[in-house]
């Protein structure tokens, strides 16, 4: 058995559906630059057999590996977190390390439910969440203006600057509505916002983004055509930045910022705070 210490197995094992392994598993193994990790999320574990059975490929990816496999875990059951710890894996346990802390800062016991993070527990909350999607993907891309006094912001910028993604990724995890409006060459030769938006302008935020990056994007989208071209995707980007500036509007360049780290800028700017997760 040979060891690769740069390639290493990683198990996300979750009692749930394993967002919360695999997130903040995710947030620890880029870290590492040098190694590369093969990803196993394993969603669902809530029986003694269902964990014999992660012991049972922890040891196989050990013996194919020849290393530990890292095993990130969010089991809350303290028998089938048990049976974890006894593999072949350098078992990371978050509950572990978390909850007792806080069970002896809180002095209550923690309730040792299963899947409460994403379950339907708080049903105002989730209710909250499908509503805010739905408002988003029903004001995507500028398709209705009706009842935008209802969002909470409206993101606005050059078509396929992240707009769509980022109102999405607002929605489904904070649940806040996020309109989205593209500016188009006919709101630059006009000079000024889109009538409907002037009088949400409070609600304006801006994305923009990198011109060759851009172009690459949109050469996907249309190949070889004039609204793919690095010509005109300048043309746009300053257009549409000009048009920001002068109507006092926060924005943000989003050409090398991943999605979290676009919402959260985001909804520090514009002082959004939700409890939804």
């Amino acid at each position: 058995m040979t060891s690769n210490a740069n390639q290493r197995t990683v198990f996300f094992i979750s009692d749930g559906t394993g967002i919360t392994a695999e997130t903040l598993g995710h947030s620890l193994i880029s870290q590492f630059e040098g190694v590369a990790f093969r990803q196993v999320r394993v969603p669902f574990v809530d029986s003694q057999e269902k964990a014999l059975d992660c012991v049972f490929q922890i040891r196989q990816a050990s013996e194919r590996d020849g290393a530990r496999p890292v095993v990130i875990s969010t089991l809350v059951n303290p028998v089938t977190a048990d049976i974890l710890r006894r593999s072949d894996g350098m078992v990371l346990d978050f509950f572990e390390a978390f909850i007792a802390p806080l069970e002896a800062e809180l002095g209550v016991r923690s309730s040792h439910m299963m899947g409460r993070s994403h379950g339907r527990a708080n049903s105002r909350d989730y209710m909250a969440r499908i509503e805010a999607i739905n408002f988003t993907m029903a004001h995507d891309d500028g398709v209705s203006n009706s009842e935008l006094d209802q969002a909470d912001v409206i993101l606005v910028g050059v078509s396929r600057s992240g707009k769509t993604p980022t109102s999405l990724y607002l929605a489904l995890q904070f649940g806040i509505k996020a309109a989205n409006y593209p500016l188009i060459p006919d709101d630059f030769e006009r000079g000024r916002l889109p009538d409907s938006l002037v009088k949400y302008r409070s609600k304006l935020f801006g994305l923009t983004i990198g011109p060759e990056r851009l172009a690459s994007i949109r050469q996907e989208r249309r190949p070889d055509s004039g609204y793919a071209s690095i010509e005109n995707c300048r043309y746009e980007i300053e257009a549409a930045q000009k048009m920001m500036r002068r109507e006092g509007i926060q924005w943000l360049d989003s050409t090398s910022k991943s999605i979290e780290e676009i919402s959260a800028a985001l909804m520090q700017a514009v002082r959004i705070d939700r409890q939804v997760y």
